[in-house]
């Protein structure tokens, strides 16, 4: 008799065979899934960044005589993203210029103009290069 594999040893060695690279393509499409999440919300965070840039560019070219700005949206140029942009409060020495609630009285020099502003980032889910949907909030207090 020879020595030699035989079918059920052959057989074994296929099955552990085809059970490693099942385990190593589950954490390959893992690890690319995460990467296309990161680069989506990456790209979500800097839109972000970019909206309230935009807004505060608003803010500062707009005439308060006729009221203050509250809120609007803005979407991205490829539009994936929309931001929601929420002004919360103007710190302002005369705070009967945008009247309302909208205003805060303050009594120090250095922070009249400041605002309380709040971006709301979400993405539009049936863009195709979406895959999971981002949503992102952040508060900040700026100076426009």
């Amino acid at each position: 008799m020879r020595t030699a594999f035989g079918l059920p040893q052959v057989l074994l060695i296929i099955l552990f065979i085809g059970g490693i690279v099942t385990v190593t393509m589950r954490y390959a499409s893992l690890g690319a899934k995460h990467y296309a999440d990161s680069y989506t919300r990456e790209q979500a965070e800097l839109f972000m960044q970019s909206a309230t840039e935009a807004a505060l560019l608003q803010i500062s070219e707009h005439n308060r005589s006729g009221g203050c700005l509250s809120d609007w949206n803005i979407s991205s140029s490829d539009n994936r993203f929309t931001a929601q942009i929420t002004v919360e409060k103007y710190y302002l020495a005369d705070a009967t210029t945008c009247g309302g609630t909208l205003s805060e009285p303050i009594q120090t020099e250095e922070s009249h103009g400041m605002i309380s502003i709040r971006v709301i980032v979400d993405s539009n889910n049936s863009h195709p290069k979406i895959l999971h949907p981002v949503r992102l909030e952040r508060r900040s207090l700026q100076r426009p």
